[in-house]
């Protein structure tokens, strides 16, 4: 199962504490303090690994915690450091304290940020001594590391996003254009996780996203619900598939811009490549008929075939030219 939103609670390890000691060796008669510090406490460190895919681990368990710091020695021997404890997640992961407040947002390779900081050790008694008390008999106690509950939201990072109604042949279009292999099958919702590729031959990197087909009141969470929206936030175009055998291609179209307007205003700022699919598999009066209802509610759409491979070229044409 995808999993794109978890709560979890992370705790720091708490620093050692400093060490009471004193010298004790033959022939130093008057051996002075000689207590350690104690170790630092591991801190809670996000990395984003693009292996990663979805927030599954975070399903499975919902509480972490570092290591603790150990507690100082005697002869100033300072205890040893907690583990730090490295969570990986996604590029584009989030995270969001309890109050709703944006911690961290995830959009680079390789990034990483502590959100929990482990405590510091306490001072051993070595640190107190003073002409005035020459044998202090006290230490400092190690401090707490942070604590926390965290909302995580995965939102997919892709230059494109291909969205339209359920069984238009978004995930089709997706695999004949990367090197994604989606689930590919004649029937609604075959897609129930976003699928990345990459398109192929061309000598820039440009990451595709099949959003997971979208139902008139999906903003609403009906159908696979909004939840899958937010995937197309970070996109910074669209790519608009109409399913070609539809009665009506206008409603088509309009339910999805609806829905994206719906969720928020923001997705229908941004630019929309419309494409109408599966021209293959429709008379060709069918298809010049529906061009033209489409053109006349001024919506000016690509004719493709992924089945295949007609006009794919123009599309990627289009995609490039406004990336």
């Amino acid at each position: 199962m995808f999993i794109d939103e978890a709560q979890i609670y992370l705790k720091a390890g708490k620093g050692g504490d400093g060490s009471v000691s004193f010298r004790r060796e033959k022939y130093v008669p008057k051996g002075g303090p000689d207590g350690g510090d104690g170790g630092k406490g591991g801190d809670i460190i996000f990395l984003v690994n693009n292996d990663s895919h979805g927030l599954a681990l975070f399903n499975r368990e919902k509480n972490f915690y570092a290591e603790n710091g150990q507690n100082g020695m005697g002869q100033k021997k300072t205890g040893k450091g907690g583990e730090d404890l490295i969570l990986r997640v996604p590029m584009g992961t989030q995270m969001y304290s309890s109050k709703g407040e944006l911690l961290a947002d995830m959009t680079e390779e390789c990034q990483q940020i502590v959100v929990a900081k482990g405590g510091n050790g306490g001072w051993g008694n070595q640190h107190f001594a003073s002409s005035i008390k020459q044998a202090p008999k006290w230490s400092k106690l190690g401090l707490k590391g942070e604590s926390l509950k965290v909302n995580l939201v995965l939102k997919t990072i892709a230059d494109v996003g291909l969205i339209g109604l359920p069984n238009a042949g978004k995930s089709t279009v997706l695999a004949v254009l990367s090197n994604a292999h989606p689930k590919i099958a004649d029937y609604p919702f075959t897609t129930l996780e976003p699928n990345l590729g990459t398109i192929k031959n061309i000598e820039r990197n440009i990451i595709l996203a099949d959003i997971p087909g979208l139902i008139e009141g999906a903003s609403l969470g009906k159908g696979l619900g909004d939840k899958f929206l937010r995937h197309i936030e970070r996109t910074r175009i669209v790519v608009h598939v109409i399913d070609a055998n539809s009665d009506d291609v206008v409603r088509d179209y309009r339910i999805i811009r609806k829905e994206l307007k719906d969720f928020s205003k923001e997705l229908t700022k941004k630019k929309e490549v419309i494409v109408l699919n599966k021209i293959d598999s429709i008379p060709e009066e069918d298809l010049v008929k529906k061009a033209l209802e489409l053109k006349k509610a001024r919506i000016f759409p690509i004719l493709i075939s992924a089945a295949t491979h007609k006009n794919l070229d123009k599309l990627v044409e289009k995609i490039l030219k406004n990336i």
